[in-house]
């Protein structure tokens, strides 16, 4: 019985931040119990995102060639009475189902690299393992800098696995209804 608890379902997501002078390099691993295709369907909805990624005001494919897409997103992290809006145009090419690489074309960073790789997992379970590499155009105080990253990075996943969960879920067909003796 506990196995159906979400929470018993639920893994952390791991977020790490090391800074490199001016650089940021990220990396994120997370679980979610979900096939490959799902864990896709939701990390590639670029023209929906804003409605399940909370700090994203905007988000847009507008441009696309085979399998690249050019992705236009906008938003704000915030932490305490810290807050940064960001802006980003990035080249998204797309390994169906199971890698993502996205560079920066313009936007608030001086460079943007990252690959998301999605590995089957046993039990029906996707990781998604998450490396990126970036120069922003503002200072990143190396106090309150890598937590903000952090914070934010993890509840980006958070939201983006809620997501995955909540399509998966849908998808589901409801159980019949007991018949009576």
């Amino acid at each position: 019985m506990w196995l159906l608890c979400p929470m018993a379902q639920a893994q952390p997501v791991d977020v790490q931040v090391l800074l490199q002078g001016d650089k940021v390099v990220l990396d994120v691993s997370a679980s979610v119990a979900a096939e490959r295709e799902q864990v896709w369907a939701v990390l590639t909805d670029y023209e929906h995102m804003a409605g399940f990624v909370s700090n994203l005001k905007s988000s847009a494919v507008i441009g696309h060639d085979n399998n690249a897409l050019q992705v236009e997103q906008s938003g704000e992290a915030r932490h305490g009475l810290l807050h940064f809006a960001f802006h980003s145009v990035r080249s998204v090419e797309l390994v169906a189902p199971q890698e993502i690489r996205s560079h920066l074309v313009s936007g608030d960073f001086k460079s943007y690299e990252a690959t998301t790789r999605l590995i089957v997992e046993d039990g029906g379970r996707t990781r998604i393992a998450f490396h990126g590499e970036y120069v922003p155009n503002r200072w990143v105080p190396p106090g309150i800098g890598p937590s903000l990253i952090r914070s934010e990075t993890g509840k980006q996943y958070d939201e983006l696995i809620a997501e995955i969960r909540r399509r998966k879920n849908a998808a589901v067909p409801p159980a019949a209804p007991a018949s009576a003796p």
